[in-house]
Protein backbone atom coordinates (compact mmCIF):
# COMPACT_ATOMS: atom_id res chain seq x y z
CA UNK A 1 0.00 0.00 0.00
CA UNK A 2 1.03 3.61 -1.47
CA UNK A 3 1.95 5.92 1.84
CA UNK A 4 -0.89 8.22 0.92
CA UNK A 5 -0.70 11.76 1.91
CA UNK A 6 2.89 11.74 2.39
CA UNK A 7 2.62 15.44 4.00
CA UNK A 8 0.59 14.66 6.72
CA UNK A 9 3.53 14.35 9.18
CA UNK A 10 1.53 11.15 9.73
CA UNK A 11 5.39 8.91 9.51
CA UNK A 12 6.80 10.86 12.33
CA UNK A 13 4.80 10.13 14.73
CA UNK A 14 5.21 6.98 17.24
CA UNK A 15 2.17 4.91 18.08
CA UNK A 16 1.33 3.59 21.89
CA UNK A 17 -0.01 -0.27 22.72
CA UNK A 18 -3.32 1.15 22.75
CA UNK A 19 -3.20 2.66 19.16
CA UNK A 20 -2.60 6.34 20.91
CA UNK A 21 -0.45 8.47 18.58
CA UNK A 22 2.60 10.22 20.58
CA UNK A 23 4.55 13.19 19.87
CA UNK A 24 8.34 12.82 18.63
CA UNK A 25 11.31 15.17 17.88
CA UNK A 26 10.89 14.47 14.04
CA UNK A 27 6.91 15.85 14.28
CA UNK A 28 7.46 18.33 16.39
CA UNK A 29 11.01 19.23 13.53
CA UNK A 30 7.84 19.46 10.76
CA UNK A 31 6.53 22.63 12.13
CA UNK A 32 9.88 24.53 11.74
CA UNK A 33 9.65 23.14 7.72
CA UNK A 34 6.22 24.76 7.67
CA UNK A 35 6.06 28.53 5.78
CA UNK A 36 5.14 30.70 8.66
CA UNK A 37 8.54 29.45 10.20
CA UNK A 38 10.92 28.50 7.47
CA UNK A 39 13.78 30.70 6.49
CA UNK A 40 13.78 33.04 3.68
CA UNK A 41 16.26 34.80 2.19
CA UNK A 42 15.05 38.04 4.53
CA UNK A 43 15.71 35.99 7.62
CA UNK A 44 17.96 38.06 9.78
CA UNK A 45 20.91 36.48 12.06
CA UNK A 46 18.83 35.89 15.23
CA UNK A 47 15.86 34.00 13.47
CA UNK A 48 18.73 31.78 11.78
CA UNK A 49 19.79 30.92 14.59
CA UNK A 50 16.77 30.39 16.58
CA UNK A 51 15.49 27.94 13.81
CA UNK A 52 18.62 26.56 13.49
CA UNK A 53 18.32 25.28 17.38
CA UNK A 54 14.69 24.61 17.27
CA UNK A 55 15.81 22.45 14.58
CA UNK A 56 18.61 20.46 16.06
CA UNK A 57 16.69 20.32 19.51
CA UNK A 58 12.44 21.03 18.73
CA UNK A 59 11.55 21.20 22.78
CA UNK A 60 14.90 23.19 23.66
CA UNK A 61 13.26 26.37 26.00
CA UNK A 62 13.08 29.40 24.46
CA UNK A 63 13.11 32.96 26.09
CA UNK A 64 11.10 36.11 25.11
CA UNK A 65 13.88 37.53 24.54
CA UNK A 66 14.74 35.16 21.78
CA UNK A 67 11.87 35.86 20.24
CA UNK A 68 12.19 39.48 20.35
CA UNK A 69 15.41 40.10 19.57
CA UNK A 70 14.12 38.44 15.59
CA UNK A 71 13.80 41.84 13.13
CA UNK A 72 10.63 40.64 11.28
CA UNK A 73 7.39 41.19 14.26
CA UNK A 74 5.41 38.71 12.10
CA UNK A 75 7.78 35.74 12.97
CA UNK A 76 7.98 36.70 16.12
CA UNK A 77 3.89 36.31 16.82
CA UNK A 78 4.73 32.98 14.83
CA UNK A 79 7.32 31.42 17.29
CA UNK A 80 4.75 32.92 19.92
CA UNK A 81 1.45 30.81 18.40
CA UNK A 82 4.32 27.98 17.34
CA UNK A 83 5.90 27.89 21.50
CA UNK A 84 2.35 28.13 23.40
CA UNK A 85 0.95 25.13 21.03
CA UNK A 86 4.99 23.03 21.76
CA UNK A 87 3.61 22.95 25.07
CA UNK A 88 0.11 22.29 25.20
CA UNK A 89 1.26 19.29 22.87
CA UNK A 90 3.67 18.04 24.76
CA UNK A 91 1.82 18.36 28.04
CA UNK A 92 -1.09 15.43 26.75
CA UNK A 93 -0.43 12.00 26.84
CA UNK A 94 -1.26 11.77 23.77
CA UNK A 95 -2.18 13.47 20.34
CA UNK A 96 -5.68 12.50 20.68
CA UNK A 97 -6.07 13.63 24.52
CA UNK A 98 -4.93 16.91 23.19
CA UNK A 99 -7.04 17.37 20.24
CA UNK A 100 -10.13 16.73 22.35
CA UNK A 101 -8.73 19.43 25.19
CA UNK A 102 -8.92 21.94 22.61
CA UNK A 103 -12.10 22.40 22.11
CA UNK A 104 -13.23 22.23 26.14
CA UNK A 105 -12.74 25.05 28.40
CA UNK A 106 -12.26 28.21 26.90
CA UNK A 107 -12.08 26.45 23.00
CA UNK A 108 -9.97 26.57 20.14
CA UNK A 109 -7.12 28.54 21.00
CA UNK A 110 -4.34 27.20 18.05
CA UNK A 111 -4.54 28.32 14.37
CA UNK A 112 -7.44 26.25 12.70
CA UNK A 113 -4.95 25.31 9.83
CA UNK A 114 -3.17 23.04 12.81
CA UNK A 115 -6.22 21.78 14.16
CA UNK A 116 -6.98 20.77 10.14
CA UNK A 117 -3.47 18.89 9.93
CA UNK A 118 -4.24 16.95 13.02
CA UNK A 119 -7.62 15.88 11.84
CA UNK A 120 -5.72 14.70 8.52
CA UNK A 121 -3.12 12.70 10.75
CA UNK A 122 -6.25 11.22 12.74
CA UNK A 123 -7.81 10.04 9.76
CA UNK A 124 -4.99 8.44 8.15
CA UNK A 125 -3.89 6.79 11.40
CA UNK A 126 -7.30 5.54 11.91
CA UNK A 127 -8.27 4.10 8.00
CA UNK A 128 -4.47 2.84 8.31
CA UNK A 129 -2.43 1.01 5.60
CA UNK A 130 -5.96 -1.24 4.12
CA UNK A 131 -7.94 2.09 3.22
CA UNK A 132 -10.51 1.49 0.54
CA UNK A 133 -9.73 4.27 -1.94
CA UNK A 134 -12.99 6.00 -1.58
CA UNK A 135 -12.90 6.07 2.26
CA UNK A 136 -10.04 8.32 2.01
CA UNK A 137 -11.23 10.64 -0.60
CA UNK A 138 -14.38 10.71 1.91
CA UNK A 139 -11.94 10.62 4.55
CA UNK A 140 -10.31 14.53 3.27
CA UNK A 141 -13.83 15.97 4.27
CA UNK A 142 -12.32 15.95 7.65
CA UNK A 143 -9.75 18.37 6.72
CA UNK A 144 -10.28 20.10 3.55
CA UNK A 145 -13.03 22.23 2.74
CA UNK A 146 -15.27 21.36 -0.07
CA UNK A 147 -17.03 23.28 -2.68
CA UNK A 148 -20.26 21.78 -3.61
CA UNK A 149 -22.12 21.69 -7.06
CA UNK A 150 -25.49 20.40 -7.59
CA UNK A 151 -25.87 19.82 -11.18
CA UNK A 152 -28.30 18.50 -13.62
CA UNK A 153 -31.12 15.67 -12.17
CA UNK A 154 -29.63 17.18 -8.41
CA UNK A 155 -26.54 15.40 -8.75
CA UNK A 156 -24.80 16.52 -6.17
CA UNK A 157 -20.75 16.62 -6.47
CA UNK A 158 -17.94 17.65 -4.14
CA UNK A 159 -14.97 18.73 -5.65
CA UNK A 160 -11.94 20.07 -3.21
CA UNK A 161 -11.83 23.53 -3.18
CA UNK A 162 -8.54 24.75 -2.80
CA UNK A 163 -7.95 22.54 -6.10
CA UNK A 164 -11.17 24.33 -7.64
CA UNK A 165 -9.72 27.81 -6.93
CA UNK A 166 -5.73 26.97 -7.81
CA UNK A 167 -7.35 25.20 -11.45
CA UNK A 168 -9.64 28.69 -11.58
CA UNK A 169 -6.66 30.96 -10.97
CA UNK A 170 -4.30 29.28 -13.63
CA UNK A 171 -6.71 29.41 -15.90
CA UNK A 172 -7.34 25.89 -16.17
CA UNK A 173 -11.19 25.36 -17.25
CA UNK A 174 -10.15 21.48 -17.31
CA UNK A 175 -11.77 18.25 -15.82
CA UNK A 176 -13.29 19.35 -12.50
CA UNK A 177 -13.84 23.42 -13.66
CA UNK A 178 -15.83 21.61 -16.39
CA UNK A 179 -17.39 19.77 -13.82
CA UNK A 180 -18.86 22.55 -11.26
CA UNK A 181 -19.72 24.49 -14.21
CA UNK A 182 -22.76 22.00 -15.23
CA UNK A 183 -21.24 19.71 -17.58
CA UNK A 184 -23.00 16.63 -18.28
CA UNK A 185 -22.35 13.55 -16.32
CA UNK A 186 -23.44 11.86 -19.58
CA UNK A 187 -19.86 11.99 -20.12
CA UNK A 188 -17.18 9.12 -18.92
CA UNK A 189 -16.38 9.75 -15.33
CA UNK A 190 -12.93 9.42 -15.69
CA UNK A 191 -12.71 12.50 -18.47
CA UNK A 192 -14.27 14.60 -15.43
CA UNK A 193 -12.30 13.14 -12.72
CA UNK A 194 -14.56 11.55 -10.76
CA UNK A 195 -13.85 8.92 -8.11
CA UNK A 196 -16.44 5.81 -7.99
CA UNK A 197 -16.21 2.26 -7.62
CA UNK A 198 -14.65 1.41 -10.75
CA UNK A 199 -11.84 3.38 -10.99
CA UNK A 200 -11.32 3.87 -6.90
CA UNK A 201 -7.55 2.36 -7.38
CA UNK A 202 -6.73 5.41 -9.35
CA UNK A 203 -6.66 7.69 -6.18
CA UNK A 204 -3.57 6.31 -4.81
CA UNK A 205 -1.29 7.44 -7.65
CA UNK A 206 -2.65 10.60 -6.83
CA UNK A 207 -3.61 10.90 -3.03
CA UNK A 208 -1.56 14.28 -2.20
CA UNK A 209 -3.53 16.04 -5.03
CA UNK A 210 -6.91 16.31 -3.70
CA UNK A 211 -7.74 16.57 -6.90
CA UNK A 212 -11.01 13.93 -7.18
CA UNK A 213 -14.49 14.90 -7.04
CA UNK A 214 -17.18 12.57 -6.07
CA UNK A 215 -20.61 12.28 -6.00
CA UNK A 216 -22.31 12.76 -2.93
CA UNK A 217 -26.09 11.60 -3.12
CA UNK A 218 -27.66 9.07 -0.86
CA UNK A 219 -27.31 6.06 -2.47
CA UNK A 220 -23.65 6.31 -3.99
CA UNK A 221 -20.95 4.88 -2.68
CA UNK A 222 -19.02 7.68 -1.50
CA UNK A 223 -21.69 8.98 1.09
CA UNK A 224 -21.31 4.81 2.51
CA UNK A 225 -17.52 4.97 2.61
CA UNK A 226 -18.16 8.17 4.48
CA UNK A 227 -20.30 6.42 7.01
CA UNK A 228 -17.55 4.12 7.69
CA UNK A 229 -15.21 6.65 8.23
CA UNK A 230 -17.03 8.22 10.57
CA UNK A 231 -17.62 4.98 12.42
CA UNK A 232 -14.23 4.34 12.97
CA UNK A 233 -13.16 8.29 13.79
CA UNK A 234 -16.24 7.53 17.10
CA UNK A 235 -14.47 3.81 18.09
CA UNK A 236 -10.88 5.49 18.02
CA UNK A 237 -11.40 8.33 20.34
CA UNK A 238 -14.63 7.45 22.13
CA UNK A 239 -14.05 3.28 22.13
CA UNK A 240 -18.15 3.30 21.04
CA UNK A 241 -19.11 0.85 18.05
CA UNK A 242 -21.68 2.44 16.32
CA UNK A 243 -23.54 1.97 12.87
CA UNK A 244 -24.02 4.80 10.56
CA UNK A 245 -26.78 4.79 7.49
CA UNK A 246 -27.46 7.51 5.36
CA UNK A 247 -31.18 8.41 4.54
CA UNK A 248 -33.52 10.60 2.77
CA UNK A 249 -35.63 12.04 5.17
CA UNK A 250 -36.04 12.09 9.06
CA UNK A 251 -40.13 11.43 9.65
CA UNK A 252 -39.27 10.00 13.30
CA UNK A 253 -41.97 11.88 15.53
CA UNK A 254 -40.11 10.32 18.43
CA UNK A 255 -36.62 12.38 17.22
CA UNK A 256 -34.89 12.64 20.29
CA UNK A 257 -31.44 13.27 19.03
CA UNK A 258 -29.45 14.77 16.52
CA UNK A 259 -25.78 16.58 15.49
CA UNK A 260 -24.93 18.73 12.78
CA UNK A 261 -21.51 17.11 11.43
CA UNK A 262 -21.37 21.47 10.39
CA UNK A 263 -22.12 25.09 11.29
CA UNK A 264 -25.26 24.84 8.46
CA UNK A 265 -26.06 21.13 9.20
CA UNK A 266 -26.53 21.83 12.87
CA UNK A 267 -28.30 24.73 12.64
CA UNK A 268 -31.43 23.42 10.11
CA UNK A 269 -31.42 20.14 12.39
CA UNK A 270 -32.50 22.53 15.55
CA UNK A 271 -34.95 24.02 13.89
CA UNK A 272 -36.52 21.04 12.47
CA UNK A 273 -36.34 19.53 15.92
CA UNK A 274 -38.13 22.35 17.40
CA UNK A 275 -40.33 22.63 14.58
CA UNK A 276 -39.53 25.61 13.41
CA UNK A 277 -40.36 27.12 9.76
CA UNK A 278 -37.26 26.28 7.68
CA UNK A 279 -37.91 27.63 3.67
CA UNK A 280 -37.15 25.86 0.93
CA UNK A 281 -33.84 27.32 -0.51
CA UNK A 282 -32.36 26.30 3.27
CA UNK A 283 -33.66 22.81 3.09
CA UNK A 284 -31.81 22.39 -0.25
CA UNK A 285 -28.64 23.14 1.55
CA UNK A 286 -28.48 19.35 3.30
CA UNK A 287 -26.33 17.01 1.14
CA UNK A 288 -27.20 14.30 3.20
CA UNK A 289 -29.01 13.11 6.30
CA UNK A 290 -27.85 10.11 8.19
CA UNK A 291 -28.85 7.76 11.06
CA UNK A 292 -26.63 6.54 13.86
CA UNK A 293 -27.14 3.53 16.03
CA UNK A 294 -25.27 2.48 18.77
CA UNK A 295 -24.21 -1.10 18.76
CA UNK A 296 -22.83 -0.63 22.20
CA UNK A 297 -25.76 -0.01 24.43
CA UNK A 298 -23.15 0.49 27.59
CA UNK A 299 -22.14 3.56 25.70
CA UNK A 300 -24.94 5.41 25.37
CA UNK A 301 -27.09 7.40 28.52
CA UNK A 302 -29.88 5.51 29.38
CA UNK A 303 -32.65 7.90 28.42
CA UNK A 304 -30.89 7.55 24.90
CA UNK A 305 -31.09 3.71 24.66
CA UNK A 306 -32.33 2.34 21.79
CA UNK A 307 -32.77 5.22 19.88
CA UNK A 308 -31.10 6.59 16.70
CA UNK A 309 -29.10 9.96 16.25
CA UNK A 310 -29.78 12.20 13.65
CA UNK A 311 -27.32 13.81 11.67
CA UNK A 312 -26.84 15.51 8.64
CA UNK A 313 -23.92 17.22 6.39
CA UNK A 314 -25.16 20.66 4.54
CA UNK A 315 -23.56 23.47 2.40
CA UNK A 316 -23.76 27.06 3.12
CA UNK A 317 -24.18 29.95 1.12
CA UNK A 318 -20.76 29.77 -0.91
CA UNK A 319 -21.64 26.27 -1.49
CA UNK A 320 -19.05 25.29 1.03
CA UNK A 321 -19.07 22.36 2.75
CA UNK A 322 -16.69 22.75 6.50
CA UNK A 323 -17.11 19.53 8.07
CA UNK A 324 -16.73 19.73 11.85
CA UNK A 325 -15.63 16.46 12.96
CA UNK A 326 -15.21 17.06 16.75
CA UNK A 327 -19.08 17.60 16.92
CA UNK A 328 -19.28 14.22 16.80
CA UNK A 329 -16.54 13.85 19.86
CA UNK A 330 -18.57 16.27 22.23
CA UNK A 331 -22.24 15.97 21.32
CA UNK A 332 -23.32 12.38 20.94
CA UNK A 333 -25.61 10.94 23.87
CA UNK A 334 -22.34 9.03 25.19
CA UNK A 335 -23.02 7.10 29.06
CA UNK A 336 -21.35 9.32 32.10
CA UNK A 337 -17.68 7.51 32.79
CA UNK A 338 -17.71 6.49 36.09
Amino acid sequence: MTNYWPNSAYQTLAVSPDRQLLVTDDFLRTYMQRPELSLVPESCAKEQSLHQRLTENPRAEIAESDIAAMADEDIQENYRVWLRYRVRILAAHSLESFYMSLFTGEGVDVPPLFVSQLAQIFVRHILGEDAHPLEARMGELFFRTQKISVIEDGIVMGADEETVVRNAQAGDTGNIMDLLKGKSMTMRSADLDVLHEDNADEYWARNAHFDFAVQLNFGHEPINHFCRVLEKWIQHFLGASVRITPMQQITDPKWSWHVGLDAVATEILNKLFNKELVEADELEKIICLFRLDFIDEAAVAKAQAGKPVYMAIAMNEQQQLKLKPQNLLFNLPLAKSS
